[in-house]
């Protein structure tokens, strides 16, 4: 193989596509990226059996061929390169020889037949979507996917199509995030998709994107986002019947500026780290919503006026969590519906269904 690239291009493609590669792996091949070149492009590609990410990028393809290279050395080299140009060839050997300039490397690569097929896979299923729209729709979802692998299914979003409508829902047995878009597809689908797969996405969506294709198959899913392809498998299993857990009645109910009850949890958030975690104490009663959090650090108390409609409640909850669900609104004001102090606390949009969050509330201890 022997090609001459521009610098940039390969620094920007590398870094990309080894994200997918695997730091520690049984399999040697797996800590490099394989490099392809053809058809007068390179073809670069990480995996680590879970995870596949590929790019075409172009090139000056001298002579064709295959190689694997170590995805961190080849990066590390390729950085510190002085000019744009870059010339990369490989003998009978798997020596490869990486010239730029004045500088030169010698680094011994793998044999391609050595790296693991990608997945290939029959289409089953395919939209396509807004690239703004799809990267908002994971953004503001994603934070709620489980990490427990005792429970895999929830390690991974819920991506449900029908009646033109995509809902992405994730959960991890202490919240719920939920958001729909309308989608140009009258197929009526779901699939679970793995949340690392939807980081990797994200990490590659820019504002300058238009659209994103979404290949959908039995057991892989693929994202198709400018030059480059994100593989993945799908997690397997029965995803929890999440309409069914979302509270229907409002006894009590408020709308507020979003803002307002970010800043006053954010207050008693600062009585909280990694090693305190307080609830906190949030009564609603009497168009004043009282917030508190008691801790070994100490106490804080704050007050909104607020209207409130219907019973009131004491209620206590996770900060972390609840400050997720309100950062991930995206509107200036927002509903929050509560069924009592051990109901999960529920947060809407005002008019309409684009997303919904819930919060499970945490048990409070009796005051003195």
């Amino acid at each position: 193989m022997k090609i001459t690239c521009i610098k940039t291009d390969l620094v920007s493609s590398i870094s990309n596509v080894s994200r997918a590669v695997s730091t520690k792996a049984s399999i040697p091949a797996l800590e490099g990226v394989l490099l392809k070149a053809y058809d007068g492009k390179l073809n670069i590609s990480g995996y680590n059996l879970e995870i596949g990410i590929t790019t075409d990028m172009e090139a000056t393809v001298i002579q064709e061929g295959e190689i694997v290279l170590s995805a961190r050395l080849f990066l590390e080299i390729v950085r510190k390169l002085p000019e744009e140009i870059v010339t990369i060839e490989t003998d009978d050997r798997l020596v490869t020889y990486i010239t730029c300039g004045q500088v030169d490397y010698q680094i011994v690569g793998m044999s391609s037949v050595e790296y693991p097929d990608l997945p290939s896979f029959e289409k089953t299923d395919g939209i396509v979507m807004e690239a703004k729209v799809i990267k908002d729709m994971i953004r503001r979802t994603v934070y709620a996917v489980g990490d427990n692998m005792a429970k895999p299914i929830y390690t991974g979003s819920l991506f449900e199509i029908n009646d033109g409508m995509l809902t992405i829902v994730a959960i991890d047995g202490y919240r719920m995030a939920i958001r729909r878009e309308n989608v140009d597809s009258q197929s009526e689908t779901s699939f679970v998709v793995p949340g690392k797969t939807q980081l990797e996405v994200l990490k590659l969506l820019t504002e300058e994107d238009e659209n994103v294709e979404i290949i959908i198959g039995q057991r892989h899913i693929t994202f198709k986002i400018r030059s480059y392809s994100v593989i993945s498998r799908l997690i397997e299993g029965n995803f929890l019947d999440y309409k069914s857990t979302i509270p229907t009645d409002e006894k009590t109910m408020l709308v507020i500026n979003t803002r307002k009850m970010i800043d006053s949890v954010e207050r008693m958030s600062l009585l909280n780290n990694e090693r305190v975690q307080s609830p906190v104490r949030c009564k609603f009663n009497n168009n004043e919503i009282r917030l508190s959090c008691a801790s070994s650090v100490g106490r804080a108390n704050d007050v909104i006026y607020n209207d409130i409609i219907g019973e009131a409640v004491e209620i206590g909850f996770n900060n972390r969590y609840m400050l997720d669900a309100l950062k991930n609104t995206d509107t200036d004001e927002v509903k929050i519906v509560l069924n009592g102090p051990v109901s999960p606390i529920v947060i809407k949009p005002i008019q309409g269904d684009s997303f919904l969050s819930i919060v499970v509330p945490m048990r409070l201890a009796n005051e003195n």
